[in-house]
């Protein structure tokens, strides 16, 4: 069967997208609002065109129309924000705070994909009761799609990290019908969820300098996801750690592997006493959810937070996927990201249930 095409919706830096063109979907464009994730988008999906646009708008519409051709849209994958629904609730789905959501859906209907992926935060399933995910499932099965939705974890599919997304998987009625991977990983699985310190224990230290944004090397790979991460690639890039001040340095030095604040000595780090402050990784698990650069999450054994190349390992980005921008927004774009890995795993199942469905069509 010819390569899939794609376009993706809300692609930030393009995590969920790279998984697809991984398993060999050609991306067509990536639509998004945030120009220095788009640059990183197009260096990683070689032919891809990244469009800064308001997905709401028409000649958004329009633009993608023109940028597809007459090439078919066989796949659209997307991860659109839903903090309008907090505000309007299930009953006002069409008040324009939910215009991005519904964007989505409207794609869909403009596209007739042969399937889609919608990703987003687990807390979508129950909210307003389930409501709102019903509507959303309501929605996209009367447009002529059988669609199930299922909160999936990152590290049952080789991800080191613990992150939660509530999945739609929609497959045209005339096509099949959708279902989710099995979990490949962990204790129902055939081989053990893979850590942290497995994940990224062969990068440089950072001990004695920050390191630069385009470096080498300096010891093997020994765990096999290590050398997976790594590839064929030779340079190794956005790996510079934080210059962090003496007392943070201090304080965290007093944190336990696995630990937080609770760990700490009276009258030592009270500055921050939130739930997640002080919280340093467990290298003998997978890692808690990546965030975007707050600087609350610290590294197993040295004391200081993770790099950008960390922290992309750990959310399964391969090291020849180079981020662009400051290192604000580089860590924005990897703690925004859908994991590659589970991203890979989607589309393989997704093309499986099309390819077995559009032999006779």
């Amino acid at each position: 069967m010819k390569k899939l095409n794609a376009i993706d919706l809300f692609c930030g830096a393009g995590g969920l997208s790279y998984g697809f063109q991984d398993a060999g979907y050609e991306i067509i464009v990536g639509v998004d609002n945030e120009q220095a994730a788009l640059d990183t988008f197009e260096l990683n999906h070689p032919g891809a065109i990244g469009l800064n646009a308001d997905l709401s708008k028409k000649e958004t519409v329009n633009k993608i129309i023109e940028i597809a051709g007459k090439r078919d849209i066989d796949v659209v994958i997307a991860g659109p924000p839903c903090q309008g629904f907090s505000v309007t609730g299930p009953r006002n789905f069409d008040d324009p705070r939910n215009k991005l959501y519904l964007a989505v859906i409207d794609m869909v209907k403009q596209y007739n994909p042969k399937g889609f992926i919608i990703e987003n935060v687990p807390g979508m399933a129950n909210m307003y009761k389930g409501q709102v995910k019903d509507e959303v499932l309501k929605r996209l099965r009367k447009m002529g799609y059988n669609v199930d939705c299922k909160i999936l974890t990152a590290c049952d599919y080789g991800v080191p990290q613990m992150r939660k997304r509530l999945v739609f998987m929609g497959v045209r009625k005339d096509i099949g019908e959708p279902h989710f991977p099995a979990p490949q990983y962990g204790p129902n699985a055939s081989r053990p969820y893979v850590t942290c310190r497995e994940a990224i224990s062969d990068l440089p230290t950072r001990k004695s300098e920050l390191g630069k944004e385009t470096d080498v090397y300096t010891s093997e790979a020994v765990t096999e996801y290590q050398k997976l991460m790594r590839g064929n690639c030779d340079v190794l890039s956005n790996h510079v750690a934080t210059n962090h001040k003496d007392f943070v340095i201090e304080t965290i030095s007093q944190v336990p592997e696995g630990g937080n604040y609770k760990d700490l000595p009276a009258g030592v780090g009270e500055s921050r006493t939130f739930h997640m402050a002080w919280t340093r990784l467990d290298g003998r698990t997978p890692a808690r959810t990546v965030d975007t650069g707050h600087r609350n999450l610290f590294h197993y054994e040295l004391n200081r937070v993770p790099t950008v190349r960390e922290s992309a390992r750990i959310q399964s980005f391969p090291d020849s996927f180079v981020f662009t921008g400051s290192r604000t927004k580089q860590e924005r774009q990897v703690g925004n990201a859908v994991p590659p890995l589970l991203g890979k795993v989607l589309a393989e199942e997704l093309r499986e249930i099309i390819e077995k469905g559009t032999k006779n069509i």
